[in-house]
């Protein structure tokens, strides 16, 4: 990725921005600005598209059109033709949702799970090489075995809590409540 960490947290750093990015991955990377509008500023109410009232879509594609396609232009995570209302999405946005990890109120985030995980294999593994009566029984390959599934497992279960919390994933926005 060409952009700055700082860049990635600017961007990231509005809601709008994140939705624009949301729906760009989701719908096909290319959009007009009326229909972007529309999504944006039903996601930001909470509503279905069709009920999304022509002031909150004005303002929505007031914003966008203005401040946040250009500043995304900027940086070139987007394309924005201004002319004919267009934007699409560059390679280089295809990796933003990669700052992101969705911790919310008091989850804990999956590095500590991670880490939980790789000092429980060091214990076993440190256990069988002292001869540790619980793991004395234990080969080598038996340490490998359990620490692969360990880290398998947990990765499957990350896997799949986190596959909706991209952008880009089906449905609404991460942080729109389903």
């Amino acid at each position: 990725m060409s952009l700055a960490r700082d860049d990635v947290y600017e961007v990231l750093s509005n809601r709008r921005r994140r939705f624009v990015i949301h729906y760009l991955q989701r719908n096909g990377q290319r959009a007009a600005l009326g229909t972007l509008a529309e999504h944006v500023a039903a996601w930001e109410n909470d509503i279905d598209v069709a009920a999304v009232g022509s002031d909150a879509r004005k303002n929505v594609y007031t914003s966008l059109q203005q401040f946040h396609l250009p500043k995304m232009a900027d940086l070139d995570l987007v394309i924005f033709d201004q002319r004919a209302g267009e934007v699409e999405l560059t390679d280089d946005a295809n990796d933003v949702d990669l700052y992101l990890e969705v911790v919310q109120g008091h989850e804990l985030p999956w590095s500590l799970y991670y880490l939980g995980v790789g000092t429980l294999s060091g214990a076993v593994t440190l256990g069988h090489g002292l001869g540790l009566p619980m793991l004395s029984g234990l080969t080598h390959v038996g340490c490998a075995v359990f620490t692969v599934a360990a880290i398998a497992t947990l990765a499957l279960i990350h896997t799949y809590y986190t596959r909706g919390m991209r952008l880009g994933s089906e449905g609404p926005p991460p942080e729109v409540d389903r």
